[in-house]
């Protein structure tokens, strides 16, 4: 149950306040309307010029310690850089090196950390592989083997929705070993080994892949601490969910301003159509919705990592930034009327990241369901 009386409350800092600010400009700048259609098509997983900037803004490693070469901050300030990347529909892979450095954070060895968050912190691409092709939101569900053949370890069995593994300098794949959940660290050469699938999925502004890892072997010390792996399992599930409901809170304010402009500027009968209530009454209904979900956002934030009050803060902001992107992105396709329905509408493009973001680590009934026996 709830601690009342420990209740963690909701903190903005000063290096957040700087980091959103900061990240707003950049993504204003980089990750413009047309830019983002053209990257659809693009043959690469993203640009590559823009995540070189984003790496010497120091973002990939503002959750990594110092002594790594990190800025020595934590999830909370990382979340002021995916919201405003979700607002932007970015699709650089942010979030996916982000996980990666927390695994080794939490279940690295000390050798690990030490040959790979520097590297991180200096550009490296992280994916992670955590999800198989049964959907089961439960990561401990694994029908991926790890198994023993002297000093190696021989992978066999199939991750699906690991974003831009075409590109990874490394990647985390879970796998059961001895009948137990571990973690695997593949570099370049193993994910060379692996046979590397697209996926066409619904949200294009980002590249989805499938990986084969039958043959894949690689040295015993590329496992993680396998008595850490579940508690790693638990701390990437938490981290993933709060990343995506910042992109999703992220993502709900960038298809309110979609909104409102054209209310602003489409006229119907001599009127702009923004001064009908019946426009006017959904889009503030978005608003407050989106401004709750930023609420949960932030207090989960400042509560992960904090036991059960940190779950239920993180399981509560999944839910909430999830409804609120659907509810945004499907009033602002209606809104548009019959071009809203057309892939030219920018609308299309947030409700397509919203079903992303949602399916990903758990839709709102899911997260729900779990929150019913946690507070109950």
């Amino acid at each position: 149950m709830l601690d009342t009386n420990k209740r963690p409350t909701i903190q903005f800092s000063d290096e957040q306040e700087q980091l959103l600010e900061v990240a707003t400009s950049f993504c204003l700048d980089k990750f413009p309307a047309d830019r983002i259609r053209a990257r659809i098509a693009a043959p690469e997983d993203f640009d590559k010029g823009v995540w070189d900037e984003m790496a010497a803004l120091g973002w990939l490693g503002v959750a990594v310690p110092e002594e790594f070469g990190g800025s020595g901050l934590g999830l909370a300030e990382v979340v002021t850089i995916v919201e405003p990347m979700g607002r932007a529909l970015a699709g650089a892979p942010l979030v996916s090196t982000t996980l990666v450095a927390q695994a080794l954070l939490k279940g690295g060895t000390q050798a690990q950390k030490n040959e790979w968050l520097p590297k991180i912190c200096g550009g490296a691409i992280g994916a992670l592989a955590l999800t198989e092709p049964h959907g089961d939101w439960n990561l401990a569900n694994l029908t991926c083997k790890a198994a023993r053949q002297g000093n190696k370890l021989a992978l066999s069995g199939i991750k699906t929705f690991v974003t831009d593994a075409a590109s990874a300098d490394l990647a985390v794949v879970s796998a059961s070993l001895d009948g137990r959940p571990a973690l695997v660290l593949l570099d370049k050469t193993a994910l060379g080994a692996a046979k590397i699938e697209r996926e066409i999925v619904i949200d294009e502004t980002r590249r989805s892949y499938r990986l084969k890892l039958d043959g894949v072997t690689v040295p015993a010390a590329a496992l993680l601490d396998p008595a850490k792996a579940g508690a790693t399992l638990a701390h990437l599930e938490q981290a993933a969910c709060l990343l995506l409901s910042a992109e999703a809170c992220g993502g709900a304010s960038g298809v309110i301003d979609v909104t409102v402009e054209y209310l602003k500027s489409r006229k119907q009968f001599e009127k702009y159509i923004g001064s009908y209530q019946a426009l006017k009454h959904p889009t503030v209904d978005a608003l407050l919705a989106m401004e709750a979900a930023r609420s949960h956002l932030y207090f989960a934030a400042t509560a992960i990592g904090e036991g059960e009050d940190g779950e239920i803060a993180v399981r509560m902001a999944k839910a909430q930034s999830s409804d609120a992107l659907a509810f945004a992105s499907d009033r602002a396709i209606q809104f548009h009327g019959g071009f809203g329905f057309t892939y030219d509408c920018d609308a299309q493009l947030y409700r397509r990241r919203g079903i992303w973001c949602e399916a990903q680590f758990g839709d709102a009934a899911h997260h729900r369901r779990i929150l019913a026996d946690m507070l109950l």
